[in-house]
């Protein structure tokens, strides 16, 4: 569930296809059981509000997934701006190489927009090894510093780095923060369900199959949507690191 939904394109074939299955099932249904209309009846008073507890779910899906999505978008803005104030305070060093630090920041700038803009999942391993690499070499250089240079200015650099840090591992955890593979699945079970109902409930549907994919195809479309949004990767809509990209046009 994972991988599927890390490709919305997927999610949005394979729920189409199942759901409309489902609808067919439960047409054909229909036709081999036999019940009296008030038996009937009682199911056109289930649907609607099966229906509606499945919009209801799929609105409250969505709205996680914007949350989410939010959350990415304020963490690469937080890295930027730490990025952007170490790479100044970094003129407060009475000690150590103040442009060895600047550049080492220059790169790690580099690196993050790499992150953000890299959709092969297999580049990723390597991003992430040199982002490690060059985090320690700006950890090597503050520590160099500080131990020459023990003033208020210094802690002020040290904290200046350690937002930097921190900032890179807040974005990590937006990033894996997910919906959860649970609700995909109930979610999906009562989209099923529903469609099960509809194709059992409408006797002159099921003679036209084409009519039973609307709705299937409806709800196709907002779990590609949601699923698009809550992948950072996958998808149309990404997080564009234009905060990252615009500090480093400006240091240079």
């Amino acid at each position: 569930m994972a991988d599927l939904a890390d490709s919305p394109l997927w999610i949005l074939a394979v729920s189409f296809a199942v759901l409309w299955l489902c609808g067919l099932l439960g047409a054909w249904l229909s036709r081999q059981l036999l019940e009296d209309d008030a038996e009937r009846e009682n199911l056109h008073i289930v649907l609607p509000a099966s229906l509606t507890l499945l919009g209801l779910i799929i609105g409250f899906t969505f709205s996680m997934a914007i949350s989410r999505y939010d959350q990415r978008k304020m963490y690469e803005e937080g890295e930027a701006n730490a990025i952007g104030t170490e790479h100044a305070r970094a003129g407060l060093l009475a000690s150590g190489d103040p442009q060895a630090l600047r550049s080492a920041l220059e790169t790690y700038l580099e690196q993050r927009i790499a992150f953000f803009d890299e959709r092969d999942r297999r580049e990723l391993p390597r991003i992430a090894t040199l982002t490690e690499e060059t985090e320690q070499k700006l950890w090597a250089l503050i520590e160099t510093a500080a131990r020459s240079q023990r003033d208020p200015l210094m802690a002020l650099v040290t904290s200046g780095m350690n937002d930097v840090l921190n900032s890179q591992s807040y974005t990590q955890a937006a990033w894996r923060n997910r919906i959860p593979r649970s609700a995909w699945a109930l979610m999906g079970l009562i989209a099923m369900i529903c469609n099960v109902m509809l194709g059992y409930s409408a006797r002159r549907l099921a003679r036209r199959s084409l009519r039973l994919a609307i709705l299937p195809f409806i709800v196709a479309i907002a779990f590609f949507l949601v699923a698009d949004i809550d992948s950072p990767r996958g998808g149309i809509i990404h997080v564009s690191p234009q905060n990252l990209m615009s500090l480093a046009a400006d240091l240079q």
